[in-house]
């Protein structure tokens, strides 16, 4: 038995509070424990979306983080996963090659669409998103990413002898894939040899014309990690 939370988030968490701007959800199970969800809307369009998808053998978690408007992260809302399970049940389990053919598939779906429709909504071609994805399954994390959200693992590690408490240390899981990383520039530079101006430092950052940061465009590939739990 299969049970997804999706945005809007007035559906999967309820009303947002006071304020309207605040969602959150307490603990529910997943096959390898408990989680959670927290969210706080910084714009007054909502172009982030998120989803988990939890099952006795594996439990999906999707972060994306729109830019420009909504469309992008709407879109990945509703075929990333899609793609996941029905390539993962063709191959067998979970896999980097899986995982690969789902964002390739949600990437080339994506891109149709604003082929198809930039001439009666031109505003598309603007939009983009981040994309997280961690997935769990046998015992394994895997986690990918385009653009700049990050992953972060939480590793309880024992107290010294003096206290017998523990802690929790936070570790990163992903790397940045924006243009404030030098390898990621020249990538961006060589895929754009005649644009001069294709990376530019401005305001004390490099930024991709000198507007955004992150590359939110599933073109330029992904970052994906494999961990054993």
């Amino acid at each position: 038995m299969l049970e997804s939370c999706y945005r809007p988030l007035e559906r999967c968490f309820g009303s947002g509070g006071d304020d309207g701007l605040l969602w959150n959800i307490d603990l529910k199970p997943h096959a390898s424990g408990e989680y959670s969800i927290a969210v706080v809307q910084a714009n007054s369009t909502l172009e982030d979306q998120a989803q988990v998808l939890t099952s006795p053998s594996a439990t999906y978690v999707g972060v994306y983080d729109g830019h420009g408007g909504p469309e992008a992260s709407r879109f990945i809302t509703n075929h990333m996963f899609g793609y996941l399970q029905r390539f993962s049940a063709e191959h067998g389990g979970l896999s980097k090659e899986v995982i690969e053919k789902a964002f390739d598939a949600t990437e080339t779906a994506f891109v149709n669409l604003v082929r198809e429709s930039w001439l009666d909504r031109p505003q598309i071609v603007s939009v983009g998103s981040c994309c997280l994805v961690g997935l769990i399954s046998n015992g394994t994390l895997y986690v990918a990413n385009v653009g700049d959200s990050r992953a972060v693992l939480g590793r309880q590690v024992a107290g010294s002898r003096i206290s017998n408490s523990s802690t929790v240390v936070a570790e990163r899981l992903t790397t940045d894939h924006n243009v404030g990383e030098e390898e990621v520039r020249k990538e961006v530079k060589a895929l754009h040899p005649d644009d001069p101006h294709i990376v530019v430092y401005t305001r004390g950052v490099w930024r991709l014309k000198g507007i955004i940061q992150a590359l939110i465009s599933f073109i330029l590939g992904f970052l994906l990690y494999k961990f054993d739990l």
